[in-house]
């Protein structure tokens, strides 16, 4: 069986589902992005360590550098929006996509102002269901994707387990901050054949 690459499946795509928007990444969000960056939970579980090492001010530049035409790069790059007004209220990302055959990564983060609406949860099951489809209905093929977060960052867990991403195991000492602090993190995924997210209200 021969698998497809995943970088020449990647055309920009746009998904509406759950009453939310997902759109390619802009330049045009760094004010969104920015305001996420300010907060201590973005900053401190999602935002990478160029980041976080880049003064304030930059912060948003930098991390948009790494995802404005990441699509070409292999990565699904979602800027999560709320189609009344196209503001960025959040990030959800494929990366890795067909590194390993029919496989990818996902990560996310929601802005403060975004949270306890089940925003993460229904981006990351928009995002999965279309992933799953086959290249000729428009999707990448995927047969699974895998997730972790920190222990005690119970917020992305319920999102995950909300999205139909069973908890595999603990992935020990796998994050690492600034400080060289570790911690433990959850491991989850979904698979193409997992029974799919119960509805969102």
């Amino acid at each position: 069986m021969a698998f497809a690459r995943g970088a020449d499946l990647l055309a920009p795509t746009t998904l509406r589902a759950h009453g939310l928007l997902l759109r390619p990444v802009v330049a045009a969000d760094e004010p969104a992005v920015a305001r996420a960056m300010a907060d201590p939970g973005v900053l401190r579980w999602a935002a990478g360590m160029a980041v976080i090492a880049a003064p304030p001010r930059d912060r948003a530049a930098v991390w948009l550098s790494a995802r404005v035409g990441a699509w070409s790069a292999g990565t699904a790059a979602f800027a999560v929006t709320d189609p009344a007004d196209d503001v960025m209220i959040g990030y959800l990302g494929l990366r890795d996509v067909h590194r390993t055959p029919d496989q990818a990564v996902a990560g996310y983060w929601v802005t403060p102002s975004a949270r306890g609406r089940q925003v993460t949860a229904r981006a990351l099951d928009a995002a999965s269901a279309w992933a799953f489809e086959p290249p000729h209905a428009g999707g990448l093929g995927l047969h699974r994707i895998h997730l972790d977060h920190v222990l005690h960052n119970v917020g992305s867990c319920r999102a995950a387990l909300r999205a139909g991403f069973a908890e595999e195991g603990v992935m020990r000492d796998s994050f690492i901050e600034p400080d060289g602090t570790r911690h433990d993190c959850h491991l989850h995924a979904r698979l193409a054949t997992d029974p799919p997210a119960r509805p969102f209200a």
